[in-house]
């Protein structure tokens, strides 16, 4: 994930722009939670892996704002920190980005077995197998930041994690061979992810045609595509150097206020898009979370004036 900026902001501006991160921040997560709440409100979203998955989609992207947000806040709070608390962070907010394509693909497989393997659906994507799935995610995610973890252990000195840095991560991963792996490990990640979503959109797509009844297949070809859409979102973090380079020299005066913007729109706003995406186009999803809410608000209106 990319949080770096240059802090030459004014006082007024530095605020501004803290206090915009931090409510988009606050407000996707609000939407979120609710999706949360909608899940483990109906015992029968947690029988079917397909709520499950999205549901660690949606937890796993509040994970990554709050761990985005509070990088943001840290660079203008406090210029230098803790090389280990700031280990920490980069590598929890490394975890999540490299868990919300991986969770996709999932997605993605699970659509093509209930449509090409229906018969075998119920078999093999039991909630106990998409709880290991899951599991098998984060051990990727913390691998791939447990390798990171190890290269700093032998190219630094013990007294690197004690000392105070800028809290960015070229600073806390500053080797050559911190980069390379990075580079390798996301190009074999997104490779493998595209691979399948690919495959399985073409897959269920020509079961959508061959299909008597075509309403489920085309359903699960669009939710496919809409995956595509959010990995092309997710991929947005990766061309954040490209697009400094490009933007900045032309606009060299407004390089902050280019930064925050870039900032914004490839880390904090693909993660609005997952909810939006998922949870509004599905129907009983939404049933129930209106369903849950609405009976919510009516509850807290009634008891105060019968007290």
């Amino acid at each position: 994930m990319n949080t770096t900026i240059w802090i030459v902001d004014s006082y007024e501006e530095a605020l501004a722009k803290n206090i915009v991160t931090v409510c988009l921040g606050f407000i996707i997560n609000v939407i979120n939670g609710m999706l949360v709440v909608t899940f483990f409100s109906n015992s029968t979203f947690s029988r079917d892996s397909r709520y499950i998955l999205y549901i660690h989609l949606v937890i796993n992207d509040m994970l990554m704002i709050c761990v985005s947000v509070a990088l943001y806040v840290l660079t203008y709070a406090s210029p230098v920190v803790n090389a280990s608390l700031c280990c920490m962070l980069e590598t929890l907010g490394r975890v999540t980005f490299m868990i919300t394509p991986l969770n996709l693909a999932g997605m993605a497989i699970e659509r093509f077995i209930a449509v090409c393997k229906p018969l075998h659906h119920s078999q093999i994507c039991t909630p106990q197998r998409t709880h290991l799935f899951i599991c098998f995610l984060w051990g990727l995610g913390a691998t791939h930041s447990m390798v990171d973890i190890i290269i700093l252990f032998i190219t630094q000195s013990l007294s690197f994690f004690r000392s105070l840095i800028s809290c960015y991560p070229t600073y806390v991963f500053p080797t050559k061979a911190h980069k390379d792996h990075t580079t390798a490990s996301q190009v074999i990640y997104m490779s493998m992810v595209w691979v399948i979503v690919i495959y399985t959109y073409f897959r269920v797509m020509f079961a959508a045609r061959k299909a008597v009844s075509k309403g489920s297949a085309n359903k699960a070809r669009s939710t496919i595509l809409l995956h595509g859409v959010q990995l092309i979102l997710c991929m947005l973090s990766y061309v954040t150097p490209f697009m400094y380079t490009v933007i900045i020299p032309l606009f060299p005066l407004q390089r902050t206020k280019i930064t925050f913007c870039i900032f914004v729109f490839t880390n904090i706003m693909p993660r609005l898009l997952s909810p939006l995406i998922y949870g509004v186009r599905d129907q009983k999803f939404v049933k129930q979370m209106k369903e849950y809410f609405t009976c919510k608000v009516f509850i807290v209106k009634i008891v105060p004036s019968k007290l």
